[in-house]
């Protein structure tokens, strides 16, 4: 087994300091939790949004720059009630940040508050999907006052919003809820069907809620993370993480190159001149297309044991899907003394382009080329990468009676051998 040490991220006031540690008792536990002993006959807002169904239609909203969409307000403005309840464990809007000067423009902030007073844990890190263990913190065992808001599609295809709704325990409500850590303005999680307590691991109907949540919200300065096992997640019950960041992400300004487009209208891009082989994916004749094709791609990585994070862009409209192997040359002890030192844990925000990082040294001292450099060690190799990408195509194509697409090598390189053995739907180009 591989396993490395870490500072677990505390995204709960009633997460516990041990991990593993067991359950409270179900009953009188006092804690106003989501568990059966507090739940009963409690209430919730409930936003019901409408399902859009096309993509760049007149479905989908277009991104609002100044108007402000009533989800958008509604995140806000609870997670500032939480802020004046003195609900976070520091003031995030405190921390230091500034943009990197140079070509990508990186955003690096001081966050010291993450990980003070906290003791490292061992994490297992070879090992993508694990099934879902209740003596462990799980999302359950949050305050209920640290709950935002029930998000579920609506019944008559209207928004619509309850201020205090019932909570339907035998229907698994997703919500979204505080980190009490965050790392910017606004930072929420989705958990989707909460009860339910699925393991941390992407399928269909929860990818396709986050993608209604990015749409929803309409803000281009919104944006939706995942980041699997292996891949620097630490709580494994299936959440997503948001937040809001006024600049471009670095990654949102790569450029990229079209390597498919498939039947259900989905174009698919590779990342170029940037520190993290990636995959881009844009478009869909439905909406529910772009989160079949991302959902069938991440479920390929996760029976392939290869941990990877995921970055929902553009009001929806773009995902970035990014393999990665940190963590493993990390359990290794391949990775180079001065990157461990800095304590920094390249989850989704830090290989987007937000470096979160832990000592003033390491802010004072943050660099384009530092960056880049510490990026460049969480992709994958160009070969792997190419394997990688071949399984992928292969999975996509699986679901799809037709398809076109094109894996492109870089110039005058030859086919791997998981290339040449990938599915006959998959186009090999010199």
């Amino acid at each position: 087994m591989l396993s490395i040490k870490r500072v677990a991220t505390v995204v709960s006031n009633f997460q516990k300091e041990e991990v593993g540690v067991a359950a409270p008792p179900s009953e009188g536990c006092g804690r106003n939790c989501l568990k059966s002993c507090c739940i009963q006959a409690a209430k919730l807002p409930l936003y019901a949004f409408k399902e859009v169904e096309k993509v760049g239609g007149k479905d989908l909203p277009l991104c609002k720059d100044q108007s402000v969409a009533f989800l958008d307000s509604l995140i806000l403005g609870e997670w500032e009630d939480r802020m004046q309840r003195g609900l976070f464990r520091y003031d995030v809007t405190a921390c230091e940040t500034k943009v990197i000067p140079g070509e990508y423009g990186f955003i690096a902030q001081l966050n010291e508050g993450r990980h003070l007073k906290k003791r490292p844990t061992e994490f297992q890190v070879d090992k993508v999907l694990q099934p879902f263990d209740e003596s462990k913190f799980n999302f359950t065992k949050i305050g209920q006052e640290e709950v935002l808001f029930q998000f579920e599609a609506s019944s008559d295809g209207e928004v619509q919003f309850f201020p205090n709704a019932p909570i339907d325990v035998e229907n698994s409500p997703s919500v979204v809820a505080i980190n009490v850590s965050p790392i910017e303005y606004g930072h929420v999680l989705l958990i989707p069907r909460i009860f339910e307590c699925f393991p941390q691991r992407i399928d269909h109907a929860s990818f396709l809620l986050a993608l209604h949540m990015a749409v929803e919200a309409g803000n281009p300065y919104f944006r939706l993370g995942y980041n699997s096992l292996g891949a620097f997640a630490t709580i494994n019950h299936l959440h997503f993480q948001a937040y809001y960041l006024a600049v471009p992400f670095p990654i949102e300004k790569a450029p990229t190159k079209k390597i498919a487009k498939l039947n259900r209208g989905v174009k698919i891009s590779k990342l170029l001149n940037y520190p993290i082989r990636g995959l881009v994916f844009e478009g869909g004749h439905l909406l529910k297309d772009l989160a079949n094709t991302v959902s069938d791609a991440c479920i390929c990585l996760q029976h392939n044991n290869i941990p990877y994070n995921i970055l929902i862009s553009d009001c929806g409209r773009q995902v970035f899907l990014l393999p990665q192997c940190y963590a493993e040359k990390q359990a290794l002890g391949e990775v180079s003394a001065e990157l461990l030192d800095t304590q920094v844990n390249p989850a989704v925000w830090e290989i987007s382009g937000h470096m979160v990082l832990k000592r003033r040294k390491d802010y004072e001292e943050a660099s384009e080329a530092n960056a880049w450099r510490l990026l460049a060690e969480v992709s994958l190799s160009e070969e792997r990468f190419q394997e990688v990408s071949c399984l992928i195509f292969q999975a996509m194509t699986s679901s799809e009676l037709e398809v076109k697409c094109q894996c492109v090598e870089e110039a005058g390189s030859s086919p791997s051998p998981a290339m040449v053995a990938g599915s006959q739907e998959c186009l090999v180009l010199q």
